[in-house]
This record gives C-alpha cells, structure tokens and sequence, in this order.
C-alpha cells in the first residue's frame, strides 16, 4: 500500500469516527445529565423512597409557556416545605384558550443545578405530551422527593431553597 493509499484511507477512518461520534453525542449528553444532574437534570424512580433525613427544604414551583401556545400553565402552589426523603406531589393547572385540539410537552429544570442529582421524580406530566382539547382545563401532578443523601452534599450544605421549573412547548394540532 502506497503513502497516498494510507492517506487516503486515514482520512476516510477519521471522517468516519466523527460521524459516529456526532451520532452519539446526543444520547451520551442525556445519560451524562441524567446521571450527574447537569443542567439541571432531574433523576427519575419508579417508587417512592423508604430513606428520611432531617433537613427541610423549601420546593418552589415555577412554569413558563411559549408564545405560541394558548394556554394557560401555572403551578397551584408557589412552593411547599419538605423534608429530605419526604414523598410529595404538587399539581400544575393547564388550560387550553384555543378551538383547536393542541398537543403541548414540558421540559424542565431544577436550580440550582447542583441539586438537581437529588431531586427524584416518581411521575411527571413532563413524562409525556399532554393533549389539551379546545377549552379543556386539567390537573397534572408531579410526585417527587429529594434524595437524603442531599444533605452530605457539601455545595449544598447551605441550600434551602430549590426551583422546579416547567416550560411548556407546542407540538402539534391534533
């Protein structure tokens, strides 16, 4: 094999690798949140936690809509008390203002971004997209609790205070 053919063939294997490492990338950033928290990147559980600690916290609930979803989105509560390992609920409210069916999905975020590796949601209506028919109005709770081991966390041994924050996107008309 001659120096051109090598060259050649190095460069195709290079360009290749990068293309499937961009493939990658995506998937490998949602597992690195989800096991770290970054970006305030909540944890996921399938049940509620057994595990109490001490320290209260204040759980503080915040919602956004894009401006191209007529809907009304708003927490029912402004914040709760909870104590590490305490199981809770709280309950967003979503109307729909159009005459259109509209199917909208939240992302969310907990702030600071630290804590979101302690803050393990059961259910979500984040989980899916939610479909609102012309004036509906709904209830979608959200079940949660903060891991106990937040309190040996010493970035947060201060921390009181967290934000759950929703904001709720269009998808499509149905």
């Amino acid at each position: 094999m001659n120096s051109n053919s090598k060259l050649a063939l190095t460069i195709v294997t290079l360009l290749l690798g990068m293309i499937m490492l961009t493939m990658a990338s995506v998937p490998i950033y949602k597992v690195f949140c989800k096991l770290t928290g970054y970006g305030g990147t909540t944890q996921v559980a399938t049940s509620f936690t057994t595990q109490h600690g001490t320290r209260t916290y204040k759980v503080r609930f915040d919602s956004n809509i894009a401006n191209d979803l007529p809907w009304n989105f708003s927490a029912k509560q402004t914040d709760i008390t909870v104590k590490s390992g305490q199981n809770a609920i709280a309950f967003y409210y979503a109307e729909n203002y159009s005459d259109q069916p509209i199917i909208g999905t939240a992302v969310y975020n907990v702030t600071p971004h630290q804590a979101a590796k302690y803050f393990v949601k059961i259910e979500c209506f984040c989980f899916q997209e939610q479909l609102l028919k012309p004036g509906q109005k709904t209830l979608m709770p959200v079940t949660f609790f903060l891991d106990p081991s937040i309190e040996k966390d010493p970035e947060l041994k201060d921390l009181d205070t967290i934000t759950l924050s929703y904001s709720f996107y269009r998808i499509a008309e149905k």
